[in-house]
């Protein structure tokens, strides 16, 4: 829990994928997420991981939104069509199914990186790639969340 008690994923941390397609959550997540998880496939080629009450909170917002805009529809369709129950094992463990591991390229290692109510899975080279861009961007980065009072 964060210092406020809501739910608070921050870190990163690299992981190993078995031939099955296991993945370990970190130790320090796993209570939080209280056995179910579920896991979607996200931005930038990357993989989401939400706690069933984040995930009820997100799929209830995205049912709200019109039908009748393709955007709309497209951005619903990635994330609930795509998403998946899952549960952990005694280990920690979640197995994801071969079209999630395929859409974020994911083979033997993945970063999981906590940003506040999810989690993302990435594969380890295209984590590296997305932070060296962003590190050597984060002055205009920055700036431009300045405009915004962040």
């Amino acid at each position: 829990m964060g210092i406020s008690g809501k739910l608070m994923f921050i870190g990163e941390y690299t992981v190993s994928i078995d031939e099955k397609g296991r993945i370990a959550i970190p130790a320090k997540f796993r209570h939080e997420l209280k056995g179910r998880v579920v896991v979607t496939r996200g931005l930038d080629n990357s993989l989401f991981l939400y706690s069933l009450g984040e995930w009820q909170k997100l799929a209830e917002k995205l049912s709200a939104l019109p039908i009748s805009k393709a955007n709309t529809r497209a951005f619903s369709r990635l994330m609930l069509a795509g998403a998946m129950d899952c549960e952990l094992d005694k280990a920690g463990r979640i197995i994801l199914p071969d079209y999630l591991r395929s859409f974020a390229a994911l083979t033997k290692h993945a970063v999981i990186a906590g940003l506040y109510n999810r989690l993302e899975i990435w594969s380890e080279a295209a984590w590296k790639k997305y932070k060296q861009s962003t590190e050597k961007d984060s002055s205009q980065i920055a700036e431009q969340l300045g405009e915004i009072g962040v």
